[in-house]
């Protein structure tokens, strides 16, 4: 399972996570959790220009030999040429990490692709690809119902979107073997649900207690199978078949040191049905109302 995995990287730009205590890591940390993945086989990095400082601070640790998936934030609504503010884009993304290319460029809010106007941005996107600054394009979804509408329309090489022991949508979705037709990558993200999956429950807050029946099966399950939140979350995401890259988001040295260990045995899981949800409140971050 290493080899498939790609290193999230919000963390280093920005503080994020329901679970982190620990703010944005620091310049030391990131160039520990690199060294350590590389020694173990990753070779991918998922970033993107909205993650803060994250670029910047991977091109002073040096990601040259790196394949790096980066994403364009949405489009500011002054913008009047967009395949030059594109280009502008990825060659600030091209400058501040180090690098000469990217291997994938992702759209942050792919839904801008189905709106007036999303000829030219891809249009920009293909043109990106022709003149080698990007090798693959493709867009990150929250809703595996949606990717139906870009690849019906829209040629492209990756699709990014969430699965983790809560959130099954794409493994109850159709599209999943259409995807894997049209040699389409898919790439996972949200594997611990930023932190939520990895949180001790007494931890976990208040917002998350009208789930407490999925909850507590979680917990249960764990306790009786004597297994811990991340060998659960890792052993679920490695036992799908078909999916190319699995991003795992890292917030410290022991963070990168766990998933390694727990990764070098492939311990694919089995996990009950029952411990999983449609409900958007609870299975995307950004309808959490915390405060």
């Amino acid at each position: 399972m290493l080899s498939s995995l790609a290193l999230g990287t919000v963390q280093f730009g920005l503080p994020y996570g329901v679970a982190n205590q620990n703010g944005q890591v620091d310049l030391e940390e990131i160039s520990f959790i690199l060294d350590e993945s590389w020694r173990h086989g990753i070779r991918m990095i998922d970033t993107a220009i909205a993650y803060g400082e994250s670029e910047k601070r991977l091109g002073q640790i040096g990601v040259s030999n790196w394949q790096i998936i980066s994403k364009l934030p949405p489009i500011p609504s002054d913008i009047q040429n967009v395949k030059k503010w594109a280009i502008e884009m990825v060659e600030g993304s091209l400058f501040r990490l180090g690098v000469s290319s990217l291997k994938g460029l992702l759209l942050h809010k792919s839904d801008l692709l189905l709106e007036p106007g999303g000829e030219k941005l891809y249009e920009a996107l293909i043109h990106l690809k022709g003149t080698g600054l990007v090798d693959q394009i493709g867009v990150s979804v929250y809703d595996p119902a949606h990717i139906d509408l870009y690849i019906k329309k829209f040629v492209i090489d990756i699709v990014q979107l969430p699965l983790n022991v809560l959130d099954r949508r794409l493994l109850n979705s159709t599209w999943f073997s259409a995807i894997k037709r049209k040699k389409i990558e898919i790439h996972v993200r949200s594997v611990f649900l930023q932190g939520l999956l990895l949180m001790d429950p007494n931890k976990r807050p208040d917002y998350f207690s009208r789930w407490n029946t999925i909850f507590e099966d979680w917990d249960c399950w764990l306790k009786e199978n004597r297994i811990s939140p991340l060998e659960a979350c890792l052993g679920f995401v490695g036992s799908v078949t078909g999916i190319d890259r699995v991003i795992v988001g890292v917030d410290s040295k022991k963070h990168i040191m766990e998933i390694l260990n727990v990764c070098k045995s492939n311990c694919f899981l089995k996990i009950p049905d029952r411990i999983s949800s449609e409900d958007e409140n609870l299975l995307l971050p950004y309808n959490w109302k915390l405060q």
